[in-house]
């Protein structure tokens, strides 16, 4: 009798973010369809690579659905891909220029921030839209989007299906976002600066902010995405007063859940400080700027295929209309007051 041979050990699963074998499968769909958009945008370009990448994987995603092996890959384009482009932009600039977009955008950020959460619970209410959605899409519209809501769901302890319309509904305007700013932004003969400063207050996620605004042009690009990432630093104090909340009155094991405030912050802003600080001091040759605005370009390109392909229109069925009507007049009170505040302060 033959002495069957010996078993092997398991296979590890590859770590969160590494590209194995099930991130390539997917990541070939977004990088192939970008190279499309790449060339499409070209031809096109009033709409522009990005616009095309995900007007391309919202096409693929609805023809072919969402198989499972293609969702670490496409999670990987759509966050990694996208952070890394972003952070290339600011090798693009210096750290003077991040300080001052920063500081001139800041009474704009303030002001549609203060409007989009007083807004989001008064109409909230009004709408009757269950308290948990109510937050999230509140927060996902005034911070950051999907980063927002996903912060906000573990420091409230939202319900899965929850996070997961909410979601749905910071998607549906992201697209539309990507899609609508830039012809708007030239109807109203907005500026390269004033255009980046109104995508980066007004568009809801960072995936979208930069699509947008890399079709309008690149000091726009560089423009929101400073304005974009210092929005986003508003999830540390409003996500330390919602656990402050939530916690005051809490019991022990549940007061040891508290999140850590400097844990709350994207790891890839650091790094996006870190490549313009590098850029200030003279480490980056001039002679590469060419090079990383291309990659850049194209990966955010490649990053809205992706998310074009998760985007999901059964999802939207699902999640109804009270909730997404709540996104829907946050995200035009934001996008009109973001223009009005500019106004006012670019006359004083």
């Amino acid at each position: 009798m033959r002495t069957p041979p010996p078993s092997l050990p398991p296979q590890r699963p590859p770590a969160d973010g590494f590209p194995g074998k099930r991130v390539w499968q997917g990541f070939a769909f977004p990088l192939g369809l970008g190279l499309i958009a790449w060339q499409l945008g070209t031809w096109v370009p009033v709409l522009g690579a990005p616009v095309i990448g995900i007007l391309l994987g919202l096409l693929v995603g609805q023809l072919f659905g969402l198989r499972p092996e293609w969702k670490s890959g496409l999670a990987f384009c759509s966050r990694k891909v996208l952070q890394s482009a972003i952070v290339l932009l600011g090798a693009g600039m210096s750290l003077g220029q991040v300080a001052q977009i920063g500081s001139d955008g800041l009474p704009v950020m303030i002001g549609t921030l203060a409007i989009a959460i007083g807004g989001g619970a008064l109409l909230g209410r009004m709408l009757r839209v269950e308290r948990q959605m109510r937050v999230l899409v509140t927060y996902g519209t005034a911070i950051c989007g999907a980063s927002a809501i996903a912060t906000m769901s573990a420091v409230i302890g939202a319900s899965s299906s929850a996070i997961a319309f909410s979601i749905t509904v910071i998607v549906i305007y992201n697209v539309l976002g990507a899609l609508l700013f830039p012809p708007l932004g030239h109807l109203l003969g907005l500026s390269q600066e004033a255009f980046g400063l109104w995508a980066g207050t007004a568009v809801n996620d960072t995936s979208s902010v930069v699509a947008a605004a890399t079709v309008y042009g690149a000091a726009a690009a560089s423009y929101a995405v400073v304005v974009k990432l210092t929005r986003t630093l508003a999830i540390i104090p409003l996500a330390v007063f919602e656990s402050w909340r939530r916690y005051r009155s809490a019991s022990g094991a549940e007061q040891a859940a508290r999140p850590v405030w400097y844990k709350l912050a994207p790891p890839f802003l650091g790094f996006f400080l870190l490549a313009a600080a590098l850029n200030s001091f003279g480490a980056i040759p001039p002679s590469w700027q060419g090079t990383i605005k291309l990659m850049a370009h194209f990966g955010t390109t490649a990053a809205m295929a992706a998310v074009g392909m998760t985007s999901s229109f059964a999802a939207i069925r699902q999640a109804g209309w009270r909730p997404i009507a709540l996104g829907g007049i946050l995200w035009v009170l934001v996008a009109t007051s973001s223009l009005l505040l500019d106004m006012i302060r670019t006359a004083w």
